[in-house]
């Protein structure tokens, strides 16, 4: 399961011009995945509440963020879960596409 931040998050978070493809747009491709079985959106800031609700035995977050901030590692670790960071891949990074085309 992936949770998805709304495009009214993700507006609050990242300013007007975000997001740049909706998130009906993100969730098929997510939900395309053969390793996802479920996209759930939310509109709040964080995915706090869902991750509250679903207890999720692993959670797994982008390299930008260390394991000790990732919201709900607490909640997963209690749990017996088990919280991952991984690294972003070169070239894949929307602000970054969105830098380079308003520089060309």
């Amino acid at each position: 399961m992936v949770g998805l931040n709304s495009d009214a998050s993700v507006k609050r978070i990242k300013g007007p011009e975000r997001p740049v493809n909706g998130q009906d747009a993100r969730a098929a491709v997510l939900g395309a995945l053969a390793c996802v079985d479920h996209v759930v959106l939310f509109e709040e800031d964080t995915p706090l509440a869902v991750i509250e609700r679903i207890r999720p035995d692993v959670l797994v977050k982008g390299g930008d963020w260390e394991v000790g901030n990732i919201v709900g590692a607490d909640v997963v670790k209690s749990a017996g879960g088990t919280v991952i960071s991984i690294p972003f891949e070169d070239g894949y990074s929307t602000t970054g596409i969105i830098e380079r085309i308003r520089r060309e």
